[in-house]
């Protein structure tokens, strides 16, 4: 017999670490190559991590919430093989001691780096990186932390537990307020009054009001959002545009393109061969900020925001948008559009994004002030199409005419984009769009 180390996989260039969800093995049970041991999460997509070989699970070295790093031990699989049985076993003794060892090691190392973190885990106590963001979020101290009593493996205080606390203790304990450091309370009494500074008051609930646990992915979303906005300095430019020809060429090719491609011919695709070109005409609008210097992205990948069956909204990548025929920009758009819906959306497919365009439009909204998806400096929505009466200028004079007519909303990191650079940018969209070749093919 021999033992099988393992390992969180590599998931994508920029994806470092990922949280356990639930493990679907127990200890003890027989697992099969290509069986899914256990579940995880990235900032939006849920996996599974299967097993490489067909044996028992022996060891689980992390619980459900840890936090594991790409590549580090997370279960010991025992495979069979080899004829001295028990040698092989007393040899692997050492081998799991060291795992161990290294997994606490690697523990030690994510918790270092949430300096922020007003909590830690002290003496026997031990809390996991789910268990102190939920600390920080509610305001709850040290010595609070301390006294609540853990139900999980050796004490350890669970999800559950500290929820259970949150709702049985009192909405403003005379505890918390005498923790504050007094360095803090002076400070404040020197300068003028600060709401930023001030923790929001608590929400009460009725015995009538239903009380609604917030997703994971809602939770991660609202963090993004809040980090963002305290990031950018957002300032918006709007702009109609006038897609009659588009919508009327939409409507002469999709029947064709369905009984084709056997997939529909949508708007998103068009606009975004449009979102690609405006890229390549105006570089810095393809670019992050890191400090005090700029990094301009030598691709063009289209952030493309898409709805998910539960409401929550989730942004695949579109990589080298700019190098994509209509076709090809197509079939890549209703891919990611439909593994997303059926939640198969892999870890890389939602990295490495430069430039991200919403349609607010699906929901029946005419435009939008959306938030900026970081590290990105802007972002495009696309409100409703809409048909208006417009003024149409012509050689023999103006005329009122019906026109296909949709608003297109602009929002970027003004540190970097001023307002110049940010109306040509969505000008030059509206250009390619109005410019639209009715007697194109695809």
């Amino acid at each position: 017999m021999a033992n099988f180390e393992l390992k969180l996989p590599k998931m994508g260039e920029s994806v470092a670490e990922a949280t356990i969800t639930s493990w679907l093995k127990d200890v003890g049970e027989t697992i099969e190559a290509d069986e899914a041991v256990l579940e995880i999460a990235t900032d939006k997509v849920d996996s599974e991590v299967p097993s490489e070989v067909d044996g028992v699970l022996l060891e689980k070295l992390f619980d459900v919430d840890d936090v594991v790093q790409v590549g580090q031990t997370i279960a010991i699989i025992k495979t069979e093989g080899g004829d001295t049985v028990e040698v092989k076993a007393a040899a692997t003794e050492p081998a799991k001691e060291a795992v161990k060892a290294a997994a606490e090691v690697a523990q030690t190392v994510v918790e270092a780096k949430e300096t922020t973190e007003p909590v830690i885990s002290s003496g026997d106590r031990f809390y996991s990186p789910l268990v102190k963001n939920i600390a920080k979020q509610e305001g709850i101290s040290q010595s609070e932390l301390d006294a609540i009593s853990g139900t999980g493996k050796d004490g350890r205080v669970t999800k559950n537990d500290i929820k259970s606390y949150l709702q049985s203790r009192s909405s403003a304990p005379v505890a918390e307020v005498k923790t504050q450091p007094v360095v803090e309370q002076k400070a404040e009494t020197k300068t003028a009054p600060s709401k930023s500074k001030s923790t929001p008051a608590p929400v009460v609930a009725s015995g009538e009001d239903e009380i609604i646990e917030m997703t994971r992915m809602g939770k991660l979303i609202s963090k993004h959002m809040v980090e963002s906005v305290q990031t950018s300095a957002h300032v918006q430019s709007f702009i109609e545009a006038d897609v009659t020809e588009i919508w009327n060429w939409r409507n002469k090719h999709k029947n064709s393109f369905k009984n084709r491609e056997g997939e529909n011919l949508t708007f998103t695709p068009i606009f975004m061969e449009a979102v690609a070109k405006a890229l390549r005409d105006f570089p810095l609008m393809n670019i992050s900020v890191q400090g005090d210097t700029i990094i301009k992205k030598k691709n063009i990948n289209l952030g493309m925001a898409a709805a998910l069956p539960d409401g929550n909204l989730i942004v695949p990548v579109i990589k080298n948008a700019d190098q994509l025929n209509l076709l090809g920009m197509a079939k890549k758009v209703n891919d990611l559009a439909n593994r997303a819906r059926e939640n198969k959306l892999s870890p890389d497919d939602i990295q490495g994004g430069t430039y991200t365009v919403t349609n607010v439009g699906t929901f029946g909204s005419i435009m939008g002030t959306p938030i900026i998806n970081q590290p990105q400096v802007g972002i495009l929505a696309l409100g409703a199409i809409r048909k208006v009466p417009a003024v149409i200028e012509t050689p023999q004079g103006d005329f009122i005419g019906i026109r296909y007519k949709m608003f297109m909303s602009h929002s970027y990191d003004h540190r970097v984009v001023n307002g110049a650079l940010g109306g040509q940018f969505v000008k030059a969209v509206k250009d390619y769009l109005e410019a639209w070749d009715s007697n194109r093919e695809i």
